[in-house]
């Protein structure tokens, strides 16, 4: 039987009443967990990241999950909770992660990147938005859950699968729910490592575009070489590589890989409107993303193009002597790194070739070179199916949780989100509780709290709509 409006009204204000209550203690746990640098890569913050499981499972445990496994990787541990106490309901795995961007504290100004600081209603520190912030989102949520609802156990059979090397490429990611899928086996799975619209205009995200990286080196002379000696003949990588960089993209701002945008699959016109009913102008995205000017593909608008068109950026550029005094010497190596985001139907591995034909093709004989493309670490891009009942459920939940309804949009990244589906056979809907100002993996990142109690408000509201 459908709950009667006022008891919903009821249902929601003790929600609201329970976030704010204990809104000081959910920023005293973020804090303390942000202080651990589990930071993805490094060696040397294994033991980190190994606390920070053990952090997150000490804390589900203290939620109530019956069932808490801390799971070893090659790379950083995953943690794995389940409580499942409702036979006739739908089954929900939640993913996100647990691990952090490195992060260079001489670049921080607010604060050091591993000692959390509350300022205006946000606190800064990294993995505060990205994405340890949305995992608490999701532990307040079940508390607010249980605490409005008076149960003992979720209305519906809740698994949570928070990984440890996310920000690595997830390497060891699709063997681990391989091995777990008996056990990870779900009817929706929801993933928690995406971004919301405006504080003020919620917006569930529907898709997530794909990633392929790839490392290049041009080799000019056999050693560095001082320019005075060889300057003229000498082979210099450094032009080469700016020159193949500037041909990566035409005029109109495509991309020139060959054969590129053949599976590019356009967007559906529902979609194309969803977007355009958000609100925008230029001037209020150039000051949220930090960015100077708006680029890229002619013919979509900026949003078309963050969520649903390819793009390729170039990450880095070293040569030379990039720190220090120079040495005027013709450099043997010149390197960068590209980052190409895909969309619906691209593949990875067709991409990666495409990439491995245009620098055989367009390199010129005078020099060498050597090139990789990541394809295990790639992703594939996804979309969340249309009509899902789960995303009216979540729409619903959200206009409760943030007041306001939602509207749609996608998110720029990506992440393991197909590689879920395919594996688990299940469909994905996405919740985040970060905003583009939000600054992921950049210095001075920060969450704004009143979004992170907003967005627990939703979960606890989701989880009765969607029993």
């Amino acid at each position: 039987m459908t709950a009667a409006p006022r008891d919903e009204e009821r249902a929601v204000a003790d929600v609201r009443d329970y976030l704010t209550e204990h809104r000081d203690r959910m920023i005293e746990e973020l804090i303390g967990w942000v202080r651990l640098r589990s930071v993805a890569g490094l060696p040397e913050h294994d033991p980190d990241l190994i606390r920070s499981a053990n952090w997150l499972a000490g804390v589900l445990r203290e939620t109530g999950f019956p069932t808490v496994e801390v799971w070893e990787t090659e790379g950083g541990p995953a943690v794995y909770a389940e409580w499942c106490a409702a036979p006739d309901a739908p089954t929900v795995l939640v993913y996100s992660h647990h691990d952090v961007r490195a992060a260079k504290d001489q670049q921080w100004e607010e604060t050091p990147p591993f000692e959390p600081a509350l300022r205006d209603g946000r606190l800064y520190g990294r993995g505060t938005s990205d994405a340890k912030g949305q995992v608490l989102a999701h532990v307040w949520g079940v508390r607010a859950h249980l605490a409005a609802t008076g149960r003992d156990a979720p209305a519906v059979n809740l698994k949570f699968l928070v990984e440890g090397e996310e920000e690595i490429g997830s390497l060891h990611l699709a063997g681990l729910v391989d091995d777990n899928r008996d056990r990870l086996g779900a009817d929706l799975v929801v993933f928690s490592d995406t971004l919301l619209w405006r504080a003020d205009h919620p917006a569930i995200c529907t898709s997530v575009r794909g990633l392929v990286l790839a490392h290049l080196e041009v080799l000019g002379p056999l050693r560095d070489v001082h320019s005075g000696a060889v300057s003229g003949p000498a082979p210099n990588p450094v032009e080469e590589l700016s020159r193949l960089l500037a041909r990566l993209h035409d005029d109109k701002g495509r991309v020139t890989l060959p054969g590129f945008y053949d599976d590019v699959a356009e967007a559906p016109e529902r979609l194309r409107a969803e977007l355009a009913a958000l609100p925008f102008t230029e001037d209020d995205w150039l000051t949220r993303s930090d960015t100077r000017t708006v680029g890229g593909e002619a013919g979509y608008t900026v949003l078309e193009r963050l969520w649903t068109r390819p793009a390729l950026e170039v990450l880095t550029v070293v040569a030379g002597d990039p720190v220090g005094a120079s040495r005027a010497a013709v450099p043997a190596v010149a390197s960068a790194d590209l980052s190409i985001r895909t969309v619906p139907d691209q593949k990875v591995a067709v991409v990666a070739e495409q990439v491995r034909r245009w620098v055989a093709d367009n390199i010129s004989d005078r020099v060498d070179y050597e090139l990789t493309v990541s394809e295990d670490s790639g992703q594939e891009p996804y979309r969340t199916p249309e009509d899902l009942p789960a995303v009216d459920a979540l729409a619903a939940a959200m206009a409760e949780g943030f007041g306001a309804p939602p509207g749609r949009m996608g998110n720029a990244g990506g992440g393991p989100a197909e590689l879920l589906a395919r594996t688990l056979d299940a469909p994905v809907v996405f919740f985040g509780t970060g905003l583009p100002e939000d600054r992921w993996h950049d210095s001075d990142e920060r969450v704004s709290v009143d979004v992170l109690l907003a967005g627990a408000a939703t979960l606890a509201r989701f989880w009765s709509r969607l029993a």
